[in-house]
């Protein structure tokens, strides 16, 4: 039996600091804390155990815990289309069935287990949801070719503009279809208590059809909505609460690879301040299936600089993702289209999890680092272009951090007006007294965290 676990209020989270029950919904979505200090992690089932199932990612669950992530954003998980298939397994994108479960995970039964057993530890569950598109096994294929985009001659056909020829591209002008797809998001709430969505391709999708589809899911329970886009930011009105930052993915792996600098960083940031609506957030991130898959590892972007740069991540105003294997160093390219496997031997000692841990840590418990509320973030002065210098505050939570963005040591003069005090220096565990002007020395790819006392 279910234990009763708190709502976890989203449509209104990103402006109020606690958790608190829905008058409308019989079902609960589970993390106590609020979407402003929350750390998403995505979830590779097929490569993250040698069984590659449901019941096997589980026992990781309480390793996921003592990580410190919240909400666990499981790529798709429905049997995988056959016809066209891209390498032996093919790719999760390619849905045969919006209502099964892929075989090679488990059963329907071992799904719920796993929700169930996540909802116990406080994890929130969102599904990978791949609405732009389906495999050519899809039953819609054969009962419903009117539901697909055709060409000229009544063929059906890939989604324009991209080469993925193992996907037949959904008609959106089509209400029938839109009905269906939105019955079947309903089906994965109501049937099996998931708590939001992560949409695959948002932006392929039309807005009104999102907006339908937020309306009709809250009615069951609020859920979590995160869309991959970033060129569309009116999806962010009705529909999404957050959306993929992938100009900074982009900024932050480019810092890593010496093409980008502090001045970069800086600009995205500014940029973001100003086009977000009010209650909406980006996700930031360095590393996810597809970058890990088609650009390269951890290692391979960010070097030296993965732990300035992760911090970076978890102290700027947005959401963190944390990748399948990032925790633990994983320093190579995950086989999309085939088996593969995580190694996780040794992560109790492991130096890059115990990293992440602290960050996670850092992120959940300072309300200057969260977003929304009335957090700040300000910029502030050195003289070092290569070096950036930052303070966020919310009433009395204050949180200074200097990066050092490149690969060589810096000695600079900081500036910190109004910052002066007793601080802890997180990573240190060390306090220290911050002055309105000091002198600072920093190591390559340093990254220095001030807590304020």
């Amino acid at each position: 039996m279910r234990k009763p676990i708190l709502t976890m209020l989203l449509a209104i989270l990103a402006l109020t600091a606690t958790a608190c029950q829905s008058a409308t919904t019989t079902t609960t979505a589970p993390v106590e804390t609020t979407l402003n200090n929350a750390t998403i992690y995505e979830v590779n089932i097929r490569n993250y155990t040698e069984a590659g199932t449901f019941d096997a990612f589980a026992e990781h669950l309480p390793r996921l815990k003592e990580l410190g992530v919240d909400i666990l954003w499981l790529m798709p998980i429905h049997p995988i289309s056959e016809t066209r298939r891209i390498g032996s397994l093919g790719s999760w994108y390619a849905v045969a069935d919006y209502f099964a479960v892929n075989p090679e995970y488990g059963t329907d039964d071992d799904f719920r287990e796993l929700v169930d057993a996540a909802h116990e530890l406080g994890f929130s569950i969102i599904l990978d949801w791949v609405a732009n598109h389906t495999g050519w096994d899809h039953p819609w294929i054969n009962a419903h070719p009117d539901w697909y985009t055709q060409d000229g001659e009544g063929n059906i056909t890939i989604p324009s503009g991209t080469n993925w020829n193992d996907v037949a591209d959904l008609n959106y002008l089509n209400f029938d279809m839109r009905a269906e797809m939105i019955a079947a998001l309903s089906y994965w709430v109501t049937e099996f208590d998931i708590d939001g969505y992560r949409c695959d391709y948002a932006g392929g999708v039309p807005r009104t059809f999102w907006e339908a589809a937020r309306t009709e899911l809250d009615a069951i329970k609020p859920l979590f909505w995160l869309a991959e886009d970033d060129s569309q930011f009116g999806l962010l009105e009705n529909a999404f609460m957050a959306n993929y930052a992938f100009a900074m993915m982009n900024t932050i792996n480019g810092v890593g690879r010496g093409s980008h600098d502090a001045e970069d960083v800086r600009a995205m940031l500014e940029l973001n301040a100003v086009r977000y609506p009010a209650g909406r957030f980006p996700l930031y991130y360095a590393t996810n299936h597809d970058v890990n898959a088609w650009e390269g590892s951890i290692p391979d972007l960010l070097g030296a600089g993965e732990f300035a740069l992760a911090t970076l991540v978890f102290t700027i105003p947005g959401m963190p993702l944390i990748y399948s294997g990032q925790e633990v160093g994983l320093d190579r390219e995950l086989r999309f289209f085939d088996k593969d496997e995580i190694d996780w031997t040794g992560w109790e000692t492991n130096e890059t999890f115990r990293f992440y841990q602290k960050l996670t840590a850092l992120k959940k418990q300072h309300p200057a680092l969260w977003h929304g509320l009335d957090a700040t973030l300000d910029f502030l002065s050195n003289d070092d272009p290569d070096v950036l210098v930052y303070v966020r505050a919310s009433g009395t939570s204050r949180v200074v951090v200097i990066l050092n963005l490149s690969k060589t040591s810096r000695f600079l003069t900081v500036s910190l007006p109004g910052m002066t005090g007793t601080y802890l220096d997180y990573f240190e565990g060390e306090t220290i007294t911050l002055e309105e002007t000091m002198p600072i020395r920093l190591d390559p790819w340093d990254y220095r965290v001030f807590v304020l006392s």
